[in-house]
């Protein structure tokens, strides 16, 4: 496979792992999402009506994901040689570092600037730890 269908190969399996981690991880924070006090707080493509998201959200939710699993692919491929583990424990220390300079950024700003429950946000960024570490794995083995 050359290395641009190996980027976007690694870019799909990773979005699909992202989805299949956060609507599990969905279900685990479900009851911060049924909390009427933050209700304003969910954009209108998410929670436009009582119930679950629409359809759109989840291609919106799908479309971002992509892009970002073909940025994560994209990195990897140009720093790949600079990791010193091989196989398995590239792709975890590669998804970790991501995980570090990222996801936690992110999350220190929801925290800042949004008024969440602080256990959502935990929540979330064990997720995000979850998501970056398979990503990482997965685009370790497309990537090559």
């Amino acid at each position: 496979m050359n290395k641009i269908a190996a980027i976007v190969a690694a870019g799909i399996v990773y979005a699909v792992i992202s989805m299949v981690v956060n609507t599990l991880w969905a279900f685990i924070d479900m009851p911060y999402y049924l909390m009427q006090e933050y209700f304003a707080v969910w954009s209108k493509l998410m929670m436009s009506t009582a119930g679950p998201p629409g359809v759109e959200f989840y291609v919106a939710s799908f479309v971002f994901t992509l892009v970002a699993g073909l940025i994560f692919a994209g990195v990897y491929s140009r720093v790949k040689a600079s990791i010193r583990d091989k196989g398995i424990r590239k792709g975890l220390r590669f998804g970790f570092g991501i995980f570090l300079i990222s996801v936690i950024p992110g999350m220190f700003s929801l925290y800042l600037l949004i008024n969440l429950p602080t256990m959502l946000i935990v929540s979330w960024t064990v997720s995000g730890l979850v998501t970056s570490l398979l990503g990482g794995i997965v685009i370790e083995r497309l990537v090559r």
